[in-house]
């Protein structure tokens, strides 16, 4: 049997070992715990290094409006100059007269012209009383040639001295023709149904002949029906057609719109503004538009089945121009060029990509083809057109 010193010496020893394993324990679970934490740290920065975003949810657009500035023209603007100098005698309209075609606007009084006139009346009166005189002698002297009286020669010259003054006859009337065509425009008068929308003149102003701008007496208009001007910029070109009616509405009418219809295009881009000039025509029955106004135009476009739209901020612009950056099936960027068909405004429709496609919203920066994202939220539309595709 175990003497009570043995015992005594075998407990120190016991309780060594026993400190050691639990030393080598904790040693231990110390590790696994460091182990463990390293692992989610490296799990946590790996999940971090990987970006989430959001993709866009597409969705049918309406027809949306196109609004655009426009200035409204006269059907036709006939300026009236005067074609004789003198002074007016008296103007029958003013500014706003209705007028009809053939309607005596004014008188000019040409006393200069008379004086012409009456000169040339004159002159040809000589001319004629010469003529008549010439020609008998011409007769008379063709007539004694067979009598031997005069020779060939003086014939020949009585001759010809009445033809000379035949045609100085007939110059001198072209010459009275002349006076007497001007006298005519002596009387201002409208070239076509309208209204007067200028008068710049006055009785006893001085009346030059005149053709440049800003030297018209009146200006007659047509308001029957008026023409719009409208810029279509480049990018909506294609959608504007002949035919096509579009909404005006004018800022001193508000509440009230005109339908006008479109009836010619330029067919070429101006390259200061790069649009098109596009004409319309509305009916102004009433009187209620007026020529040189501005109005806008509002064009109801059609909607686009399978456009895509995107919010601006889905747009990357940089050296390689205009992308969008799209997920393929595993979840990793694709960088794709893209065209920017319509500016909407909070969105653009664009050309390139297909309503199949996924696309990131505001992409982060940096983000290059390849990299591997995360998608926080898939669009509904999106994953249906997925689907559906």
């Amino acid at each position: 049997m175990p003497t009570n010193a043995n015992k005594a010496n075998k407990r120190p020893l016991v309780i060594g070992v026993t400190a050691l394993v639990a030393a080598c324990a904790v040693v231990a679970g110390g590790l696994a715990t460091r182990h463990s934490q390293a692992e989610q740290l490296k799990q946590s920065a790996t999940e971090r290094s990987v970006p989430t975003v959001n993709l866009v949810n597409v969705h049918d657009i309406p027809g949306a409006p196109l609004d655009l500035p426009a200035r409204i023209e006269a059907w036709s603007r006939a300026p009236i100059y005067a074609r004789v100098s003198g002074y007016l005698e008296k103007w029958n309209v003013d500014i706003g007269a209705k007028v009809k075609a053939g309607q005596v606007l004014a008188v000019i009084d040409t006393p200069d012209l008379d004086q012409d006139l009456a000169a040339a009346q004159a002159n040809l009166a000589v001319a004629r009383s010469n003529l008549t005189l010439s020609e008998s002698t011409a007769k008379r002297w063709q007539s004694l040639i067979g009598q031997q009286a005069v020779s060939k020669q003086e014939a020949d010259e009585k001759q010809g001295d009445y033809l000379s003054k035949r045609a100085t006859a007939q110059s001198l009337q072209a010459n009275v023709d002349r006076e007497q065509a001007l006298k005519r425009y002596t009387r201002l008068v409208a070239p076509f149904d309208g209204v007067v929308t200028e008068r710049n003149t006055d009785v006893g102003a001085l009346v030059n002949v005149g053709g440049a701008t800003g030297s018209e007496l009146f200006v007659v208009s047509d308001l029957h029906q008026l023409r719009v001007y409208v810029n279509v910029p480049q990018r909506q070109v294609a959608l504007i057609k002949p035919g096509s009616v579009a909404t005006l509405s004018v800022p001193e009418r508000p509440g009230q719109t005109y339908k006008a219809k479109v009836t010619a295009q330029s067919q070429a881009i101006a390259s200061g503004s790069g649009a098109m000039q596009v004409q319309l025509v509305v009916e102004n029955p009433n009187g209620d538009l007026l020529p040189g106004a501005f109005a806008n135009v509002r064009f109801d476009l059609p909607v686009d089945v399978g456009a895509v739209t995107v919010p601006p901020g889905a747009l990357i612009v940089g050296k390689n121009g205009v992308q969008v950056a799209t997920l393929d099936a595993d979840n990793h960027a694709r960088l794709r060029s893209v065209t920017i068909a319509r500016d909407l405004g909070s969105v653009v429709q664009l050309a390139g990509v297909t309503r199949s496609d996924r696309i990131i919203d505001s992409p982060p920066d940096g983000l290059a083809d390849g990299d591997a994202v995360r998608v926080a939220q898939a669009a509904p539309a999106a994953a249906a057109a997925k689907k559906a595709g």
